[in-house]
């Protein structure tokens, strides 16, 4: 049971669970081949994953169980889209609020992707 407990499958999980998701919304909702309809189908399927690791990770957390979701795995939900939801999850299971060192490296990512995004607008529109 040693590979539970491994960042790498947890990682690897996660981004394939995403991946699949994205490509199902995709296939179900609109077969364009337009970039931003990928992103949106990106952003829906990975928040919806990132809350509910955000809320597996929470169930363990309760029930003392020595198999934690990896801090490293939830921090990557949160740097490929996933901030959004795991802002609203943090509120809504109260999980990963007291724990400071988490919470600064969570706004720095939330921090860089509105630099990102501020910067690509910029790129795109204002040149």
């Amino acid at each position: 049971m040693s590979w539970v407990y491994s960042v790498r499958f947890h990682l690897f999980f996660a981004l394939a669970l995403c991946a699949a998701g994205t490509v199902a919304c995709w296939y179900s909702a609109s077969q364009k081949h337009v970039w931003w309809h990928w992103l949106a189908n990106w952003l829906v399927v990975v928040n919806l994953i990132t809350f509910g690791y955000y809320g597996l990770d929470k169930l363990l957390a309760s029930r003392s169980w020595n198999f934690r979701i990896p801090e490293r795995v939830l921090h990557m939900l949160n740097a490929v889209g996933g901030s959004p939801a795991a802002l609203l999850a943090m509120r809504v299971f109260r999980h990963k609020t007291a724990k400071v060192s988490f919470r600064v490296f969570f706004w720095v990512i939330v921090v860089l992707q509105f630099v990102l995004m501020g910067y690509i607008v910029k790129v795109t529109y204002w040149n």
